[in-house]
């Protein structure tokens, strides 16, 4: 599981696509706490409200624009400018998924 306000390193495979919204519903979304993930320090679709990715109103479906599924083993996560990160945060965006399931 990850911790609220964790930095974690999954792979964007492109540019576009950011979220758009009004502001009526950018304020909802903030209100209800439904953004789940956030671009920190770069943005590279424009998504309004740096949104990464959301809750629907249960909590119980995410949607998201980067792709952990790109960043599930060793050697296969993302480039960074210094050098190719093994990262397997995506595996852990997985096993939470599947660790709500179980105890749900």
């Amino acid at each position: 599981m990850f911790e609220e306000n964790e930095e974690i390193l999954i792979p964007l495979k492109n540019g576009e696509g950011g979220y758009i919204a009004t502001d009526e519903t950018l304020k909802m979304l903030e209100a209800e706490n439904r953004i789940a993930f956030r671009y920190l320090d770069t943005n590279p679709n424009g998504s309004m409200n740096d949104i990464a990715g959301l809750t629907n109103e249960r909590g119980n479906v995410v949607g998201l624009m980067p792709h952990p599924e790109h960043a599930v083993e060793p050697g296969f996560g993302p480039d960074t400018d210094i050098a190719m990160r093994s990262g397997i945060d995506g595996l852990r965006f997985f096993q939470s998924v599947l660790k709500m399931a179980v105890n749900s």
